[in-house]
């Protein structure tokens, strides 16, 4: 499959989008400006957009609470995206949801969600409405491998299976369950096998490899609007930094980082390494990108710290219960 020049690029171009976006992150959340806890995204951007590039617009994802990089691969705004790290009303939750609950639906962004695993009845339950209602749009559930032992990933796969419904499973292996190796937990390895009880595909990537990702997500999206049911791909990356910001790390070996971290292995500095080797672009084009990204960052940041907060009556809003007193 050949892939489109400027398309490679504008794939390089989100994910140092979504990087630069976690290091702005990270960076207000070390100056106490952010609420809650946080989840890095850095190190597994390749996975993110080369899905969403496999996508349409109208197209369904559901996302986890390590989901800035979902949105941003599937066209979200960094302004409003920044503006709802910093609680303001202009955040795409007016404030409300924080990290862990950002959602675009204009984008099918079904959002992203603090409980572990929920991503993947959301994105069933959209791949259902839509086969229901004749629509040709497909539902991407992205989960991490500490979330495939929970138990509503066989409930949905089930359920997927039996009605062959568009969804793609995408398990991001990024090797850790909050502060523990995943391997640990697997009585076999191997996680596609996960999907042979449904007889649906599972397949294996490199999570790392852009256009790995991008071409196993073409595949398997042309499958789900053929009719012929769900797909799961399990993409191997790593978790660059801790579950939250504040993780001591102490469970890691030593060095481990580090070679993720080597131009073999960085999915950007491998990504751009492939762009010139194959003469897409150039040292110079790559640098013009970075600093477009940076300027489109700090523009981010500059909104978000100068949005108004939510106005008291904003606590309302959105809230389907009584406001008497009664209980629900």
């Amino acid at each position: 499959m050949t892939i489109d020049d400027a398309f490679q690029i504008d794939m390089l171009r989100k994910m140092l989008l979504i990087r630069a976006f976690e290091e702005q992150a990270r960076d207000f959340f070390m100056r106490n400006l952010m609420r809650g806890s946080t989840h890095m995204y850095i190190g597994e951007e390749a996975v993110a957009v080369g899905v969403c590039s496999a996508l349409r617009k109208d197209d369904y994802i559901a996302s986890t609470h390590r989901g800035h990089g979902h949105s941003l691969a599937k066209g979200s705004d960094p302004r409003a995206m920044m503006a709802e790290l910093l609680g303001k009303d202009t955040g795409y939750c007016g404030g409300k949801g924080g990290s862990m609950h950002i959602a675009d639906h204009s984008l099918g962004n079904l959002g992203a969600n603090g409980i572990v695993g929920a991503g993947i009845g959301l994105a069933t339950g959209a791949a259902f409405a839509a086969r229901y209602r004749g629509e040709n749009r497909v539902a991407v559930a992205f989960f991490g491998d500490g979330a495939i032992n929970q138990g509503i990933f066989a409930e949905a796969a089930n359920m997927a299976a039996l009605w062959k419904l568009p969804v793609i499973y995408v398990c991001e292996r990024n090797r850790f369950a909050e502060f523990s190796y995943t391997d640990r937990y697997f009585s076999d390895p191997d996680l596609t096998k996960r999907s042979i009880p449904y007889g649906f595909p599972g397949v294996e990537i490199d999570g790392n490899d852009v256009l790995a990702v991008y071409t196993a997500t073409e595949e398997a999206v042309a499958r789900a609007r053929r009719g012929e049911g769900p797909t799961l791909i399990v993409a191997d990356t790593y978790r660059i930094m801790g579950h939250t910001i504040g993780d001591p790390l102490t469970y890691r070996v030593k060095g481990e980082v580090d070679q993720w971290l080597s131009p073999e292995r960085d999915p950007i500095a491998r990504f751009e390494q492939h762009l010139l080797a194959e003469e897409i672009t150039s040292y110079e084009m790559i640098e013009e990108i970075k600093k477009d990204v940076r300027r489109t960052i700090e523009a981010a940041a500059e909104f978000a710290l100068a949005s108004p907060e939510p106005q008291e009556a904003a606590l309302f809003a959105d809230v389907y219960a009584p406001q008497d007193g009664r209980a629900v």
